[in-house]
């Protein structure tokens, strides 16, 4: 655990007892801070109960009388689509609002920090895709070099759940925008930003908010090194907002869509090539198409991110071509779950979006692609130009039909279930195709998350290859 620091004394209200809510309030407790918290579920009361934590009704009048602090837990909207109630009650009562994530900022160098002869460091990741992938990555390559790490954030443990960190330890965090817009401290040593495109877009008022939340990561503190993808306009915008000068040594650019040129330090990769130049010089190059847990360009582009980031912490190329090769990959992300008469079945249940679908369906030639949930803001339109791998669709989800209606030109089966959808794809599959779960949609509709549904998947392949 990380106490928190600056709290001794201080009376603070936590606000939601989920995962990181509860971490908070033991962080703080462990502080030195006086404690209440209030859940709108009756099971998060009870489990706060459950540690001892007093519980106050934070949305009824007077209930930050005499409160210094409100931390609130990622997914409580705090400004769109409206703020939550006890949220806006402290905007009223001038309460300061925080998370877990600028708590931890502001009491990561505490405790021994001076015995250390090697100062422990952050590496933080963000973005639209990938983010999981690359920080899972980061962490892989770090753990094959012997170097100490630990992974949390939105992956893995909570922020204030690791443990204090050793002598050269690397701490690498996977921020969503839910966590990086709020956090009143974000200050890694390095800071990663993979790409962006449409997301969240009811929580942050629209494309402008969404990427502010993620600009924020460069912006509160800013970190010593940024590594940044600019395959998109906002990731060309925000390396020139980084950079000094032209061969500005703290910033590395990364693409996957084209050569990088100039006189700066420059990672990217092309027809499985990855490259690294600097002062205009080419450093390191490995061959990426070999390597079985990241298929596909957008997994390039991972790969791209975490290798910038650990060659920023100074390791060598060929430890890190070796510990890609060594790299499973993560559930639920391009993952091979099974495979029977040369087809294989991916489980990508994590692209929850059109452009995670869209870099899932480019990574194979040809596929029986499994899809459809709730709809995110923005429709399919940009999925067409990716369904030319497609042979067949096979559509689930309440709304399979409407779907359906946005896929254009490729066949498609109104499956409904993933049961029907796993059976029909493994019917129709031919030897050299992939059978993929790449919804391009939310769970939210048939499953509790896409971990649900990436299992029921692969649940469902397991029967077929069974019978």
């Amino acid at each position: 655990m990380i106490p928190v620091q600056g709290v001794e004394g201080k009376r603070i209200a936590v606000l939601g007892a989920g995962r990181s809510g509860l971490s908070a309030a033991r962080a703080l407790r462990a502080g030195g801070a006086e404690l209440l918290l209030w859940d709108d579920g009756a099971g998060g009361r009870a489990a706060a109960e459950a540690e001892g934590v007093a519980l106050r009704d934070l949305t009824r009048g007077g209930a930050f009388d005499g409160v210094d602090l409100l931390v609130t837990s990622p997914g409580i909207p705090h400004l769109y689509p409206a703020p939550h109630p006890a949220i806006a009650a402290a905007y009223e009562a001038g309460v300061p609002v925080d998370n877990d994530i600028g708590l931890f900022f502001r009491s990561f160098g505490a405790g021994d920090w001076a015995l250390h002869d090697i100062a422990p460091r952050v590496v933080a990741v963000t973005g639209s895709n990938g983010k999981s992938t690359t920080s899972a990555l980061i962490a892989h390559i770090l753990a094959e070099a012997g170097t100490p790490c630990q992974l949390a954030g939105n992956i893995g443990r909570g922020v204030l759940d690791i443990d204090p960190p050793g002598n050269g330890e690397v701490i690498v965090l996977e921020l969503s925008s839910y966590q990086t817009e709020l956090a009143r401290a974000l200050t890694p040593d390095i800071a990663v930003f993979t790409n962006l495109s449409p997301d969240h877009l009811d929580r942050h008022g629209g494309m402008g908010g969404y990427f502010a939340a993620k600009r924020r990561l460069f912006a509160e503190g800013g970190p010593d090194r940024a590594i940044i993808g600019v395959d998109e306009v906002e990731g060309a915008y925000l390396a020139g907002q980084m950079s000094e000068v032209a061969a500005d040594g703290r910033l590395i650019r990364v693409s996957v869509a084209r050569k990088l040129a100039g006189p700066g330090w420059n990672v990217f990769a092309r027809k499985g090539w990855l490259s690294e130049t600097r002062k205009g010089r080419q450093v390191a190059s490995i061959d990426l198409r070999g390597v079985a847990g990241l298929p596909g360009s957008h997994n390039h582009q991972n790969a791209c991110c975490a290798y910038a980031a650990v060659r920023a912490l100074g390791l060598a190329p060929k430890l890190i071509e070796a510990a890609f090769h060594t790299f499973a990959g993560l559930p639920h992300r391009s993952q091979l779950v099974g495979e029977r008469d040369g087809v294989r079945f991916v489980n990508d249940s994590k692209a929850t979006n059109v452009d995670a679908a869209a870099k899932a369906l480019a990574a194979f030639p040809r596929v029986r692609w499994i899809c459809g949930g709730l709809q995110k803001e923005g429709g399919l339109e940009g999925l067409h130009p990716a369904l030319g791998s497609v042979a067949k669709a096979y559509v689930i989800g309440r709304e399979a039909e409407g779907f359906a209606l946005g896929l254009g030109a490729v066949p498609v089966s109104v499956c409904t279930t993933m049961k029907r959808a796993v059976a029909e794809a493994a019917r129709d599959a031919e030897p050299g195709e992939v059978v993929l779960l790449a919804p391009a949609a939310a769970s939210f509709d048939q499953y509790d998350n896409f971990e649900r549904r990436g299992e029921d998947f692969a649940a469902c392949v397991a029967a077929v290859l069974a019978g």
